[in-house]
């Protein structure tokens, strides 16, 4: 398959596909490229007529699909017309952690990437290269391939691994100047069409090109890594508590070391995201199918940390408020899992908050980016209790203010820029007294924060 790409269909507008088809076609400007999706709701917003209501926050996405919406990229729900048509078609769908059967809690469910594959399958009539863009674990391909390959209508597939390494918040940068692309594959014509479309703003020396199985595994072990130096920084923190010691003296430290570096190092109330926890729940699930078991509990022991760093933050605003929260009023500052995204998956703000519900407090919300009903649906997620109870024990608001009055603390779980430009000074005012604040992302300066009166507590000091 030699013959240029002019087509791009890519089945997904979601959290990856949105951006990186978008990138792609503002690069891209002679490559008509239509990202399809079954979500009809999703595939309207994408549409609006308003960039800056689109279904995805992250800066500069806006300008972007401005720029390119309409010209060479679309957003549709007929997906039958988009595969048909596309020379190349990218698969970005979901691949949540199983919640049944076999696997559960911690294999991949993959049954929609086989649905792609078999309505690819269906409708093909030329030849195309099917693009692995969502998160996958080890030997998908061959999965993908043997349902492509049986279908019997002489259509050849090229399958090929192109894995996102993509941080919400800034996956705009991050499409415009990777630290590499990779491209995973067995027939170089495959491998070489795809790679074009990305020298077109990517210099050849990034472009990785790797053997299927290889790109997939780095997908996976590139977020465990970062997962675990993100559970080794918490660890410390609370050693830190105990010892006198300072968790941001200490990465800071350990950080100058230049093998070692300085990124992944901050303390935090824990991890969150559609990534670390999901890929390292798949990678010991892959070790424990192999009976790697010392390599799987290596890794389980990375996502045990994040969520005993969940639970200890939340039990320490307990025992602070004189071991009672029941009928108290905390403020939530914060719900998506980082700043600058309205993604919530995974996000610590939503263990921390079902904890402290569990003790009966009472909570007010405030995010800047993530609505009122993805709160609820977060909350009503986890099964702890009915949705009903969880609207009588939590109110999401618009104003940060309105959150903070007569509240007995504020637990800042989000590190969004603008809670450090607040007035603190108001805020201890309409708070009742003494006044706590429970700084889950260290990103508040302690001294301002008790010299204006408040009792303030940060992780790993």
């Amino acid at each position: 398959m030699n013959k240029k790409i002019e087509k791009i269909c890519c089945i997904g507008a979601g959290y990856v596909g949105g951006p990186t088809m978008s990138v792609i076609a503002q690069q891209c400007p002679d490559i008509q490229i239509t990202v399809v999706d079954m979500n009809e709701s999703r595939i309207a917003a994408w549409n609006n007529s308003n960039v800056d209501l689109l279904p995805i926050f992250e800066p500069g996405l806006a300008d972007i699909v401005a720029e390119a919406r309409g010209r060479n990229l679309f957003f549709s729900t007929d997906i039958e017309k988009a595969i048909d048509e596309a020379d190349m078609i990218f698969i970005s769908v979901n691949t949540p952690t199983k919640n049944y059967g076999k696997g559960k809690g911690k294999a991949a469910d993959l049954k929609y990437i086989e649905l792609c594959a078999r309505q690819i399958a269906e409708i093909a009539t030329s030849d195309k290269i099917v693009v692995e863009k969502s998160t996958l674990p080890v030997r998908t391909a061959a999965a993908l391939k043997n349902i492509l390959d049986n279908t019997g209508n002489g259509v050849n597939f090229h399958i090929l691994s192109n894995p996102e390494f993509l941080a919400e918040g800034t996956a705009v940068q991050d499409l415009l100047h990777p630290d590499r692309v990779l491209i995973g594959g067995e027939d170089a014509n495959a491998i070489t069409a795809l790679a074009a479309i990305y020298e077109n703003w990517v210099s050849k020396d990034r472009i990785i090109t790797t053997n299927l199985w290889s790109s997939e595994l780095s997908k996976l072990t590139a977020n465990a890594f970062l997962a675990q130096r993100v559970s080794s920084i918490n660890s410390i923190s609370e050693l830190c508590e105990k010892t006198g010691a300072n968790v941001d003296e200490v990465a800071r430290a350990i950080g100058m070391d230049s093998r070692i570096g300085s990124k992944f190092l901050k303390a935090s109330v824990g991890f969150g995201g559609s990534c670390f926890q999901k890929d390292i729940l798949n990678l010991v699930y892959i070790a424990r199918s192999y009976n790697l078991h010392e390599v799987a509990d290596y890794w389980e022991q990375v996502i045990l940390m994040n969520d005993h760093q969940k639970h200890r933050f939340a039990d320490h605003i307990i025992q602070t408020l004189y071991n009672t929260v029941s009928g108290k009023k905390i403020a939530c500052y914060g719900w998506a899992f980082k700043k600058d995204t309205n993604d919530t998956r995974e996000s610590a703000a939503i263990y921390v908050a079902d904890y402290l519900l569990n003790e009966e407090a009472e909570l007010v919300i405030y995010d800047p980016k993530v609505p009122v009903e993805k709160i609820y649906a977060d909350l009503d997620y986890l099964h702890t209790r009915t949705p009903e109870e969880n609207r009588r024990l939590v109110t999401v608001v618009t104003d940060p203010m309105e959150a903070v009055k007569h509240a007995h603390a504020i637990a800042i779980l989000t590190e969004w820029d603008e809670f450090k430009t607040y007035d603190w000074t108001l805020i201890k005012e309409l708070m009742k007294k003494p006044a706590f604040v429970f700084d889950g992302r260290k990103l508040l300066n302690r001294r301002v924060l008790e010299g204006i009166g408040f009792k303030y507590y940060a992780i790993g000091e």
